[in-house]
């Protein structure tokens, strides 16, 4: 038989564990909670370009500002001239921006691939270390790289 103070203790330690617990999880939750989301596009391939920009649309639709950042070859999603191969991307980039997301294009892919700044979409930005740092480097943000 357990005496009835060591079965006091027991559940005194349960319930601070508990406490403990579920403290953890509130503050893990509050630091996430809207977030700025950084995403890295790197490629043109469409698959891949296609669950970055979903991925995105989802967390800013949830309350993390988003920015995302085309650079290397996903500079070519945001040209116009894509719009064969990327229509779905641009058109969900479209809403992004409507949203109140930040599309920046790197300036330098853009420059190295022949892409100019009258070639891109409408409310994209063209980059520059004050921009892309600024939104790279905001407080608590995430990033992710496709």
């Amino acid at each position: 038989m357990t005496s009835a103070p060591l079965r006091f203790h027991g559940l005194l330690l349960l319930v601070v564990a508990l406490i403990l617990a579920s403290a953890t999880v509130t503050a893990a939750d509050e630091t996430a909670d809207g977030a700025p989301l950084f995403i890295n596009l790197v490629t043109d391939d469409p698959h891949r370009a296609h669950m970055a920009l979903h991925f995105g649309q989802k967390q800013l639709e949830l309350g993390h500002p988003l920015t995302v950042f085309l650079n290397d070859r996903g500079v070519f999603i945001a040209a116009k001239q894509g719009g064969e191969r990327f229509g779905l991307h641009q058109e969900i980039i479209g809403e992004l921006v409507t949203a109140g997301a930040k599309v920046i294009v790197c300036p330098m892919c853009m420059q190295h691939y022949g892409v100019t700044e009258a070639d891109l979409l409408e409310g994209l930005n063209v980059g520059n270390p004050t921009l892309t740092g600024g939104a790279l480097f905001a407080p608590d943000t995430r990033t992710l790289t496709w």
